[in-house]
């Protein structure tokens, strides 16, 4: 019965999910090289309070952002000696529910669900609800529904953040900046946010900086590649762009370099494509949102619950934007580095 509410769910259900800096429309990128620096060290590990099992219910690990928030779960689960069953939905409403249903019928200790929306993530979490299973829930924040379930708490990127970080990030190096916002897809929900944070910044901000232009490339490099080269085509003049995810950053810089000119151009999300985009010149910072304290995060949620008998001090946490210039790269906390993740976060 479960399964078959959950295919009758399938057409109203709008697929919002995507990486900070990416989208759904968006191909995964293929990870490039790490920061060269010795990899922040190990906490030590110690022993759980019980012996536990936690679930994990991943949305679809071909999806990066998925993987690596997955990835760092399972590493925080070792650091505490719990262990883990990860069941991939592959984007599949009733993939999910079987998951669902296979956890519970396991009887794990906890379940930590990166849902494909809102509304399947609090299809998932009264299900876990009515078998006594604490749950906890990553990459959405669930408050806006009316009855989203008995959930422990939420941990997720908040785009309008990211991009009122940039904008001020670009007001600081250049007063007076005029900026092409190489935007993303509109009508998913993720660029909207994001040009509510711009908006913020600019109406702070006041007459320092000026977007010339916003024209959307869909999250695509060659399409990124297309509008640049139109814009810089009109004669409109920009002397920064800012570009909603690293594959757009990479079209904009092959058409300002087959234009003969040159703009710093700002990113987001801080993927292992864009370190290495900053490490070779093409970026000239990146809002960074390190999905790797995601990971960390859900778990420290499920954990404390779980294991303590404590709740979090917030029943949401945002996922905090960390800058990072090209000329210094020591903040950045790499995807896959999940011991800095777990050291980021317990300093905090």
């Amino acid at each position: 019965m479960k399964k078959i509410l959950a295919l009758a769910l399938a057409a109203a259900l709008a697929l919002s999910l995507a990486a900070c800096g990416g989208a759904t429309s968006a191909p995964a990128s293929t990870p490039a090289s790490q920061p060269a620096s010795a990899p922040a060290s190990t906490p030590a590990s110690e022993p759980a309070k019980a012996d536990l099992t936690f679930g994990y219910i991943a949305y679809d690990m071909s999806d990066i952002w998925n993987e690596y928030s997955a990835r760092a779960f399972e590493y925080a689960a070792e650091q505490n000696g719990v262990k883990t069953v990860v069941l991939d939905s592959k984007n599949s409403l009733e993939e999910s529910i079987t998951a669902m249903e296979s956890l519970i019928q396991q009887g794990v200790d906890g379940i930590s669900i990166f849902p494909i929306s809102t509304e399947q993530g609090a299809q998932l979490v009264k299900m876990a609800n009515e078998a006594g299973i604490p749950v906890t829930v990553e990459n959405f924040a669930m408050d806006g529904l009316e009855d989203p379930g008995d959930y422990i708490a939420s941990v997720a990127c908040e785009y309008d953040k990211i991009g009122e970080a940039a904008i001020k990030w670009i007001a600081e190096q250049k007063e007076g900046a005029k900026i092409f916002f190489c935007a993303g897809q509109e009508g998913a929900g993720v660029y909207e946010k994001y040009q509510e944070g711009v908006d913020r910044a600019l109406a702070e901000l006041g007459d320092k900086v000026e977007i010339v232009s916003t024209l959307h490339a869909d999250w695509l490099t060659d399409k990124a590649y297309n509008v640049t080269t139109d814009l810089i085509s009109s004669g409109t003049e920009f002397d920064y762009i800012f570009a909603n995810n690293d594959m757009m950053a990479q079209g904009c810089y092959q058409a300002l370099k087959d234009a003969g000119k040159e703009a710093p151009i700002v990113s987001t999300g801080g993927s292992p494509d864009g370190y290495q985009m900053l490490q070779d010149g093409i970026e000239a910072a990146n809002m960074t949102a390190p999905v790797s304290i995601q990971g960390v995060k859900t778990f420290l949620n499920l954990y404390g619950k779980v294991a303590e008998g404590k709740d979090p001090a917030e029943k949401f946490t945002a996922l905090p934007v960390i800058p990072v210039a090209a000329g210094d790269t020591s903040s950045y906390i790499a995807w896959d580095d999940y011991a800095a993740a777990y050291e980021y976060l317990s300093k905090g």
